[in-house]
C-alpha cells in the first residue's frame, strides 16, 4: 500500500495554440488549477507523505512564471509582436503550449526539483525538504471547469 496526497494551485494564464483550425489560434486566457499528486511508500518521522509547505515553496518559481504570462510557441507567426506588447511571455520551443504540454512541463520541473533533495525556506526561515523516498506520481492541469490534462507516471 501507499500513502497519496494532492496539492491544487491555480494561476490565470493566457496561451495561442498556432497549430490550432480554430479559435484557439488567438490569444485567449484560462484560469488554470493545477494539481500535483506525491505518493510515498510509508509516512516520514511527522506522520506526513510530506509537508505541503514544501509543495508549496517548490512549485512557487514555475507558478510565478505562468502566473498572468501568454504561453506561446516559438515558432509562433505573432511571436515577434508579442515580444514587444506583451510584458510575460513563456515559451515553448516548437511546440504550442496546450494543456497536455503544461502538464508536462510542470511534471518535468518539480521531478527535477525533488530530485535534486533542496532546501526551501518560508518568509520566517523556516526549513523544508521533501523525505527521502517521495515520488511524483502525476500533475493535472485544467483548462476549464470541465476540461484537464493530465502528465505522469500513472
Amino acid at each position: 500500500m501507499i500513502y497519496r496526497v494532492c496539492k491544487s494551485f491555480h494561476v490565470e494564464s493566457g496561451h495561442m495554440l498556432s497549430k490550432h483550425p480554430g479559435l484557439c489560434r488567438h490569444p485567449h486566457g484560462h484560469s488554470r488549477r493545477i494539481d500535483v499528486v506525491l505518493w510515498r511508500q510509508a509516512l516520514d518521522t511527522q506522520e506526513m507523505v510530506c509537508d505541503f509547505k514544501a509543495l508549496k515553496l517548490a512549485m512557487a518559481p514555475i507558478l510565478a512564471q505562468l502566473d498572468h504570462a501568454m504561453a506561446i510557441n516559438s515558432r509562433d507567426p505573432a511571436r515577434q509582436s508579442l515580444e514587444t506588447t506583451s510584458g510575460r511571455l513563456v515559451i515553448f520551443e516548437d511546440q504550442d503550449p496546450t494543456t497536455e504540454v503544461l502538464a508536462r512541463w510542470v511534471y518535468q520541473f518539480l521531478s527535477a526539483e525533488l530530485a535534486a533533495g533542496k532546501v526551501y525556506r518560508d518568509s520566517g526561515g523556516v526549513e523544508y525538504r521533501f523525505p527521502d523516498g517521495v515520488r511524483l506520481e502525476r500533475v493535472r492541469v485544467s483548462e476549464t471547469a470541465s476540461t484537464w490534462a493530465e502528465y505522469g507516471t500513472t
